[in-house]
C-alpha cells in the first residue's frame, strides 16, 4: 500500500481524482493535485481536501511546467487522471482534445523516464481505446481500434504507455474503466449527472442517443479501489493492462428506468438522437483484475444512488 510518498495526482481536482485523493491522503501522504479550474461545487472543494493537499495550476500539455513540478516536490509516484473526457468535445475540438489526452500522456512518461525516483505510474484509459470491436465482452489482448478523436486518443495514449514500458522500462500500469458514475460529477452531458440534474431541478432530460447505447457502470468507490490495488501490485504487474467493468450492463433507458424505480422519482426524457461518433455497445472482461488483484465490484447503482442523490440536491 502507498504510504508516506510524495504523489502526483494530475486531474486531481476532478470527478474521479478528488475521489482518488479522498483516500490517499489517509495514509500519510503528501498529495499534489494539478488543475487548470476549480469549480466550488466539486467534491474536491465541497470535502475541503485542498487543506490536506497542494494543488498546482498546471497545463499537462505543457512539457516545462510538467518537469518542473516533479522536480520541485521530489514526486516518486504519479496517477496520471487528467484529461480531455468528453467524447462530443473531441469530435468539435479534436486538436485540444490531442494534445490533452496524447501529449500530455507523454509528457508524465518522459519526465517519468528523466526522473528515476519515480517508482510508479498508473495511467487512466478507457474501454474507448478498444473503438468498436463487435463483441460481447473486451478484454485486454483485444487490439486497440478507436476510429474517431476520443477513442483514438485514448487508444494512442495507451499504446504510448506501453512503448515506455518496452523501451525504457517505466514503471507504468494503465486501467482501463467502463462509465464511471457517483457524487461529484460536474460533467452535465454524462448521463448520470443529466439524469440526476433532470430530478433535483425538474427539468426534462434531453438524450443526445437514442436511448440505446450500452454501457458498464461502475461506481466511483470501486474505481478508487482499483487504482489503489494497481498501485500496491505494482512491482507484479509493470506493462499490463487491466480492465475495470462491472454487472451492470445497462442501456441507457434501463438505468433510466432502475433509477426511476430507486428513487421512486419520474423522469421526463427527450430523445434527440443526434450522438456523434458514440460505440453502440460496450462492456468490459474484469478477470484480470480478479485474479491478478483481487478486484471485483462492491457497490451497484442501488447501493449507492442515494449516496449521489444526495450531492446533486446539496449542489443545487
Amino acid at each position: 500500500m502507498l504510504a508516506g510518498k510524495n504523489i502526483l495526482v494530475t486531474g486531481g481536482t476532478g470527478f474521479i481524482g478528488s475521489h482518488l485523493i479522498e483516500e490517499l491522503i489517509k495514509y500519510n501522504n503528501k498529495i499534489i493535485t494539478t488543475y487548470l479550474s476549480l469549480d466550488k461545487k466539486s467534491y474536491f472543494s465541497i470535502n475541503n481536501m485542498a487543506r490536506k493537499t497542494t494543488p498546482i495550476k498546471v497545463d499537462i500539455s505543457n512539457f516545462k511546467e510538467v518537469m518542473k513540478l516533479i522536480t520541485k516536490f521530489r514526486i516518486n509516484f504519479i496517477f496520471h487522471l487528467a484529461a480531455q473526457p468528453l467524447v462530443e468535445v473531441a469530435y468539435k475540438e479534436p486538436l485540444q482534445t490531442f494534445q490533452s489526452n496524447i501529449t500530455g500522456t507523454i509528457n508524465i512518461l518522459e519526465c517519468s523516464r528523466l526522473n528515476p525516483q519515480i517508482k510508479g505510474l498508473i495511467v487512466a484509459s478507457s474501454d474507448k481505446a478498444y473503438g468498436q470491436l463487435c463483441k460481447k465482452k473486451y478484454s485486454e489482448e483485444d487490439a486497440l481500434e478507436g476510429s474517431h478523436p476520443y477513442e483514438v486518443s485514448k487508444s494512442a495514449a495507451d499504446l504510448i504507455c506501453q512503448a515506455y514500458f518496452k523501451t525504457y522500462q517505466i514503471p507504468v500500469v494503465i486501467s482501463r474503466f467502463g462509465n464511471v458514475y457517483g457524487e461529484g460529477d460536474l460533467n452535465f452531458s454524462r448521463i448520470f449527472p443529466g439524469i440526476m440534474t433532470s430530478i433535483v431541478k425538474h427539468e426534462p432530460l434531453q438524450l443526445r442517443s437514442n436511448g440505446k447505447y450500452v454501457r458498464d457502470y461502475i461506481y466511483v468507490k470501486d474505481v478508487v479501489e482499483g487504482y489503489l490495488l494497481l498501485a500496491s501490485s505494482l512491482q507484479k504487474i509493470k506493462g499490463q493492462a487491466f480492465n475495470f467493468g462491472s454487472k451492470e450492463t445497462l442501456s441507457v433507458l434501463e438505468l433510466i428506468s432502475l433509477i426511476e424505480k430507486l428513487l421512486n422519482k419520474k423522469i421526463n426524457c427527450v430523445i434527440l438522437n443526434k450522438a456523434e461518433n458514440e460505440i453502440a455497445y460496450q462492456s468490459l472482461n474484469y478477470t484480470k483484475a480478479s485474479k491478478l488483484l483481487g478486484w471485483k465490484p462492491k457497490w451497484n447503482i442501488e447501493s449507492s444512488i442515494h449516496r449521489i442523490y444526495k450531492y446533486y440536491n446539496q449542489i443545487y
